[in-house]
């Protein structure tokens, strides 16, 4: 804000007090500005932020496209004439042995077991998602959770899409090509047999 002062001769001295005061109102006016600013960027981010806050506290039901899903939520069906046309999606808290929809997030420590192309009200992919475990078939493209690699391989399965072995590591199996390798593990020889013809590698301490 710009304050302009005018000092004007001959005036009386409360014409001076008055342009004093003047004066002041326009600095005390300046800084409620500065400190309201913040104040005011913050109202106007507020929109932003709010879709977060309200899934986080949300329960089961039924979602319009773009709304952030709260973790540990998982999306299990679509209506195609909701949110005015865009389609809306349910989401409700995951637990071991759920269908869902190829759009759902996947909540760590789960793992897709099976799948279908034709799902979730509308004739799209879906997922059944499980706990991870030691000694467990999981579909192409399934997560690898944290201790847990891959050590055997089938092109037939999961909807033909290919399953995978799951193992926690342990020293003295093969895991297959392109598995990361675990922390305090490391490879040692490769095997060509392995994991289903696609070659493994030997699994050491490190």
């Amino acid at each position: 804000m710009n304050v302009k002062y005018r000092h004007l001769l001959g005036r009386s001295t409360v014409a001076a007090v008055v342009s004093r005061l003047a004066a002041v109102v326009g600095v005390v006016a300046l800084l409620m500005a500065v400190l309201t600013g913040p104040a005011t960027g913050t109202a106007v981010a507020a929109p932003q932020a709010a879709p977060v806050a309200a899934a986080a506290q949300a329960g089961p039901g039924w979602v319009c496209p773009g709304t952030p899903i709260p973790q540990g939520y998982v999306i299990t069906s679509r209506a195609a004439n909701g949110c005015n046309g865009a389609g809306a999606w349910y989401m409700r808290p995951v637990q071991d042995g759920i269908w869902v929809c190829a759009t759902s997030p996947i909540p760590p420590g789960y793992v897709i077991t099976l799948h279908t192309a034709n799902g979730c009200n509308s004739n799209i992919d879906t997922w059944f998602l499980q706990l991870a475990r030691d000694g467990q078939w999981v579909c192409a493209g399934s997560p690898i959770p944290t201790g847990y690699v891959l050590t055997g391989h089938i092109s037939t399965g999961c909807g033909n899409i290919g399953v995978w072995y799951q193992q926690l590591a342990r020293a003295g199996v093969y895991i297959c090509p392109g598995v990361p390798v675990p922390a305090g593990y490391r490879t040692g020889a490769f095997n060509a047999s392995m994991c289903g013809g696609l070659g493994g590698w030997f699994l050491l301490t490190a």
